[in-house]
């Protein structure tokens, strides 16, 4: 499992407003986090297309959509389905400045 791949993941079970069901999900943790851990970190895609400060636009599937960097959580990778592709050069560079701005003090 690769960071800014997209992967089909089983969310449930969630609590409160947390996104929901079996949907594509971004990994956003690296490599080295990936390879040596049971858990990777995802970001999860949603179709809603509210322009959310903390979300990136993404075009995958033929669907035009936002990766949810609100979202964010750790999984057990034995939630992820299948791969079902990578994020493109704009679209990793955009989630990587919404991580920032968001997750690091300057």
């Amino acid at each position: 499992m690769k960071q800014y791949e997209i992967v089909l993941v089983n969310l449930e079970p969630t609590v409160g407003i947390e996104i929901r069901k079996i949907r594509p999900c971004a990994i956003v943790s690296p490599f080295e986090m990936n390879k040596y851990l049971k858990t990777i970190v995802i970001a999860p895609l949603t179709t809603n297309l509210r322009k959310i400060p903390s979300r990136a636009e993404v075009f995958h599937d033929g669907k035009h959509g936002m990766i949810a960097i609100d979202q964010i959580r750790t999984i057990d990778k034995s939630r992820v389905i299948k791969s079902k592709g990578k994020l493109s050069k704009k679209e990793i560079a955009d989630v990587k400045q919404i991580i920032q701005t968001a997750f690091v003090d300057e």
